[in-house]
């Protein structure tokens, strides 16, 4: 059971899907916000199915539903913001993806295996397992005491680019675009508006990832990722961050299971 279906959460399914891994389950909110939307099964809550790299998520409106998607090798998303289907379905691993910076309520007592990804979490008070997640070179790396670097707030270097790359909405308001992921963009170029504000990006590259139209927003909220590289490709594959994270948590699976 994975909490959170965005972009890492769905970089680690893929993994364990691939590993023949294959009852998964992902826990998401009812309206989730992502923003490499082309590779997040949270888009299955909006459209009912999201395949990434030939793995499909089918959304599924009770418990008994994953039974039928792991019948037909698909991996399940239910809508439970709460995480109420933890104490009725007792997975063997429980896993807190949704990068929150934050413990939104995960226990050691959530499965015989608790990973959690990133800060906010301390092993073997909160889980089993913490897994750094700050880009560089702990990246990846399995903490099973103490808890993961903190939040630097600086998004990961590309090509140079941190801040640069990433839109942001100026105000709270309703996100409206005719802006596309993979749109070649180029600096200056009006991404889109809330309310009357406009998102204008900083730097050539591609439009990695966005938000969807119609979307309430924050101040502040990410709502679009440019990529100075613009690889078309890089679009609609998983990241190395989220491969990374993918191949540790496999690694404190089989570690935990193996033994």
């Amino acid at each position: 059971m994975i909490r959170g279906a965005g972009e890492m959460a769905t970089g680690i399914a893929c993994r364990l899907h691939g590993a023949n891994l294959r009852r998964i389950i992902m826990l998401e909110t009812p309206g989730p916000l992502a923003v490499r939307r082309l590779v997040s099964f949270c888009e299955a809550v909006h459209d009912k199915r999201m395949t990434v790299e030939g793995i499909e998520a089918v959304r599924v409106d009770k418990d008994t539903g994953a039974l039928s998607a792991w019948d037909q090798g698909k991996i399940a998303v239910l809508i439970d913001p709460m995480g109420e289907a933890v104490a009725r379905m007792k997975p063997d691993v429980f896993i807190d993806a949704t990068m929150a910076k934050r413990n939104p309520g995960t226990t050691m007592e959530d499965a015989p295996l608790v990973i959690a990804l990133g800060p906010g979490f301390t092993a073997g008070k909160d889980c089993h397992a913490v897994i750094e997640t700050n880009r560089g070179h702990n990246l990846g790396r399995i903490l099973y005491t103490g808890a993961a670097e903190k939040n630097t707030g600086i998004p990961g270097s590309i090509s140079g680019y941190t801040t640069e790359r990433v839109l942001r909405s100026p105000e709270v308001g309703i996100f409206v675009t005719n802006r596309q992921i993979g749109d070649m963009i180029h600096r200056g170029d009006i991404i889109g508006t809330v309310d009357s504000a406009t998102i204008t990006a900083e730097i050539d590259g591609i439009l990695r990832g966005l938000i969807r139209p119609g979307s309430l927003v924050t101040q502040g909220l990410k709502v679009g990722d440019i990529d100075p590289r613009g690889m078309p490709g890089y679009c609609i594959t998983i990241s190395e961050k989220a491969r990374s994270l993918g191949g540790a948590v496999l690694e404190a699976i089989l570690a935990a299971f193996n033994r």
